[in-house]
């Protein structure tokens, strides 16, 4: 059988790194790593992207006895929030000079291989620094990630999964906020445990409560100081993926550096159990078909994706601001 050329090669490579590339996506960001683990990464088809969910009880539940007429009235309780598929793309390119320099079989494994694990690699940090921001960038074509799910407000009024946040009618689908100097004072060492305390109980209902708190590294270092030696405990399962993990309530508490879009006086706290990352089943980091540039001796294959974060309980995730 002749060996492949370097375009079928590239396709091979890229097709061959899909299962490696998303591990490298959730195992390098604590974010999806906590999704992977809730087993919230999931493949999807479509545009948008819908997620139901109840936002109140059916008001016709009750007791009854004997003969007692049973309530049939209509109860208007599921809503949906919608995303749009955000898409991805890095180019491998191949010069033809570049061919012919690496002409031997195994030049050209070694050509390839190294174009698609830097293809791979841009691919992970873009997703992974997306993951933190608000959708907003390249005229909203990005991920929309933790900065629009979980915002800086009590009463938020942005429009978050198509759904416009109200303080009244809307607010099952506000996130929790604890602004600092509003309760006590900005947190030092001495009080950010009393802070997260009040918090942690404001975002529990029943069994959820948050199962992840990524903070910025200058509340992490407080949150840290405030724990005496014995306490340092990480968390074995954030710890393998490696992020330096302590542990508050029994919650890791990490601190991100791809997080480049968390505010220095933040910390999220999240429950994961409400949130999705969502790979449409077509662009699951798959190569698209071979492109032969029209004015250049080139070939171009292309690494992609397409999906998004999605949320079906806003309500479920927090925002601490140390301010």
């Amino acid at each position: 059988m002749a060996f492949p050329n370097l375009s079928d090669l590239a396709a091979t490579t890229i097709a061959n790194y899909q299962t490696q590339l998303a591990d490298n996506v959730t195992s390098h960001n604590a974010l999806f790593a906590a999704m992977k683990k809730a087993g919230n990464m999931q493949i999807t088809g479509g545009d948008p992207i819908y997620e139901q969910f109840s936002f109140a009880e059916n008001g016709n539940g009750g007791s009854y006895s004997g003969y007692d007429q049973l309530p049939t009235n209509a109860a208007d309780v599921l809503s949906g929030a919608q995303y749009s598929l955000a898409q991805y793309a890095v180019p491998v390119v191949f010069s033809g000079r570049e061919e012919l320099i690496n002409a031997g079989k195994q030049q050209i494994i070694d050509l390839v291989d190294s174009r698609v694990q830097v293809a791979e690699a841009t691919m992970a940090n873009l997703l992974n620094r997306h993951a933190y921001l608000d959708g907003t960038g390249n005229n909203g074509k990005n991920i929309t990630g933790l900065a629009a799910a979980v915002v800086a407000s009590a009463a938020p009024t942005n429009t978050y999964g198509g759904i416009t946040r109200n303080a009244t009618t809307n607010a099952f689908w506000n996130n929790k906020y604890w602004l600092a100097s509003g309760n006590g004072g900005v947190a030092t060492a001495a009080t950010i445990q009393t802070h997260w305390n009040q918090f942690v109980i404001q975002m529990t209902r029943g069994i959820d409560r948050p199962n992840l708190i990524i903070a910025a590294p200058a509340v992490y270092a407080i949150f840290e100081a405030s724990l005496q030696t014995i306490q340092r405990v990480m968390d074995a399962d954030t710890a393998s993926a490696g992020f330096k993990a302590l542990e508050f309530q029994g919650i890791p508490v990490v601190f991100d550096t791809l997080a480049s879009g968390i505010s220095a006086n933040y910390a999220y706290f999240l429950n994961t159990k409400y949130l999705k990352f969502r790979t449409h089943k077509d662009r699951n980091f798959i190569a698209l078909d071979q492109k032969q540039s029209f004015n250049q001796d080139a070939t171009v294959k292309t690494l992609a994706w397409a999906g998004n974060i999605t949320c079906s309980g806003a309500q479920f995730l927090g925002l601490f601001n140390n301010a």
